[in-house]
């Protein structure tokens, strides 16, 4: 049977190569009992694929049953599947064969599989291994013979990656994998649904068919369809029924397309991290960064200004008083040393926050380094600095660190440097 003929059969309406494509790959598998796995969007006609493959194959004339993984609660998802013996659990009033019971010698489709729960994943990955499975609340070992197709609208590297979806049963089922293309792929396709469904519902209506002016078919096939087939079904019967005008405009074709919503800010993927903060909390901690960066810019020219002995700087209120809170029991001279010697490795010692990736902070424009002739040792003087810290909030580091204007960590580490106790 070649491609046309399997349109004409099963009703489907299309001529993109990325259609084509799918119903060839189906029809050459379907005489073979290998497992089939069918992708897409939801809304592109998934569930035609596993028809055509059972009713092109030998067993067209067996069972077939197509089960919709995502609408069963998953306490019950292994009594559908696989059945149960009589008190199995709490209203098993009786025993009850399961869908792969059921459809031996034919076919199942497993519809939305990826939201199979974990603990059936285990089940029907034994079913492919080896035809056998449990009833619940049974030890009887059952072989089947069933061919399997399934399908899914997710992202199964995503899955597998979150710990949703078993990676060897992945494997099992897409031995042949079977692609088909959101409508947004196929525009010369669209006004030919257009018109099938138009007819339909002119039919089941009993009204005249709904038409199309160049405008409207041109914004039909612009137009992004994130419902894919499904949305433009919908959409033909709504103008059907409500539309007394049976030519369709531009202006009334776009009142029954909801506005796209499309963003140019770039996004990352996934809503948390593996720290547990959302994407939120890191735009927060970035900003924090660099309205921390910007600050201590403004600190840096103001202290290099100083250092080059420019005594007439204009300081702002609030220099003065980062400066005063900062430095006020340390001399003009004294101040100099110290800044000079921590103020850069302190911007970097801050850079490193927990469960975030690395920022390091470099000013391009300070990186001369401005040099003041002291007969003393810059070291031993910062020692003395942090001992007098030290003695003057005995011995509370936190306090310490804040009088000297570094952090906690790089006060520890001075600590350790110097043998301080």
């Amino acid at each position: 049977m070649n491609i046309q003929q399997i349109k004409q059969r099963f009703g489907v309406i299309g001529n993109a190569p990325g259609l084509n494509r799918a119903l060839e790959v189906a029809a050459q598998v379907a005489p073979t009992d290998i497992s089939v796995l069918v992708t897409g969007e939801s809304g592109t006609g998934k569930e035609i694929i596993p028809q055509v493959i059972h009713h092109l194959s030998t067993r067209k004339h067996g069972s077939y049953i197509a089960v919709n993984c995502g609408a069963i609660p998953e306490g019950t998802i292994d009594s559908e599947l696989f059945g149960h013996e009589k008190g199995a659990f709490t209203g098993a009033s009786g025993s009850r064969k399961g869908y792969f019971e059921e459809a031996d010698g034919g076919t199942i489709f497993l519809d939305e599989v990826a939201e199979l729960p974990q603990q059936t994943q285990v089940r029907l990955l034994r079913v492919l291994e080896t035809g056998e499975f449990i009833r619940v609340g049974s030890s009887k070992v059952i072989k089947t013979n069933v061919r399997v197709v399934a399908a899914t609208n997710e992202n199964m590297a995503e899955a597998i990656r979150k710990n949703k979806f078993r990676e060897d049963l992945l494997y099992r089922l897409s031995t042949v994998p079977i692609k088909l293309p959101p409508l947004r792929e196929r525009k010369e396709d669209i006004h030919l649904l257009f018109r099938k469904f138009a007819a339909d519902f002119a039919e089941k209506y009993r009204m005249p068919s709904i038409k199309l002016d160049d405008d409207a078919v041109y914004a039909l096939e612009k137009y992004k369809w994130p419902g894919n087939i499904r949305q433009l079904k919908n959409v033909v019967e709504q103008i059907s029924v409500i539309e007394s005008e049976r030519e369709i405009s531009l202006d009334k074709i776009k009142t029954y397309l909801p506005e796209e919503v499309i963003s140019g800010v770039p996004s990352i993927v996934g809503s948390k991290s593996e720290g547990g903060d959302s994407f939120s909390d890191r735009e927060l901690i970035y900003k924090f960064l660099f309205d921390m960066k910007r600050d201590m810019n403004e600190l840096k020219k103001l202290v290099i200004e100083l250092l080059n002995g420019n005594k007439d700087v204009d300081l702002t209120g609030s220099q003065r008083d980062v400066l005063n809170r900062v430095y006020s029991d340390i001399s003009n001279e004294d101040s100099k040393k110290l800044l000079e010697s921590g103020i850069r490795d302190e911007v970097r010692d801050e850079s490193s926050f927990d469960g975030q990736e690395e920022v390091t902070i470099v000013d391009s424009d300070y990186q001369d380094h401005v040099e003041v002739e002291e007969s003393l040792s810059l070291e031993e003087r910062e020692m003395e600095f942090v001992k007098k810290a030290l003695e003057k909030h005995h011995g509370k580091r936190k306090d310490a660190a804040k009088e000297l204007g570094i952090s906690e960590r790089t006060l520890y580490r001075k600590i350790k440097e110097y043998n301080l106790k």
